[in-house]
């Protein structure tokens, strides 16, 4: 998100403020030191490629906020883990069968949930769910 965000200052011609860096450094350095350097690297290359408006879909589906800007129930972290679970599911190619098989709920769960994740990501295809997978690293 930090490296789509620099990007987008770069290309607008506006320099980023001191205190910005210096309040980003060290969840950066956690960040990179868990990571390890390859994928951290690649994580600030997808950063870096990233438009303003998939940065933004990102950071709407990681904190739960949905197309209308508002936010999720509360107990977040767990939905959240869980429909990043489904996107993977999704991205590995599974059916809806599939998927509703391996975490024993109905089929018609499912597809409701992932129907969710699609409009909180502005997502309204299953293919542009997988793009913006891949783009943000996810999987």
């Amino acid at each position: 998100m930090w490296a789509a965000h620099a990007a987008c200052l770069e290309e607008l011609g506006v320099a980023d403020l001191p205190s910005a860096k210096e309040r980003r450094r060290e969840p950066l350095r956690t960040a990179r030191q868990s990571l390890g350097p390859d994928r951290a690297q690649a994580a600030e290359k997808r950063g870096n490629d990233m438009t303003l408006a998939t940065a933004a879909e990102l950071a709407m589906l990681l904190t739960g906020i949905d197309s209308q800007g508002t936010a999720g129930p509360a107990g977040t972290g767990e939905a959240q883990s869980r429909e990043q679970e489904l996107v993977i599911m999704v991205v590995e190619g599974r059916t809806d069968a599939e998927i509703a098989g391996q975490l024993h709920v109905s089929v018609r769960t499912v597809r409701h949930r992932l129907d969710r994740i699609r409009n909180k990501a502005g997502c309204p295809r299953r293919a542009y769910l997988i793009r913006l997978a891949l783009q943000t690293g996810l999987v």
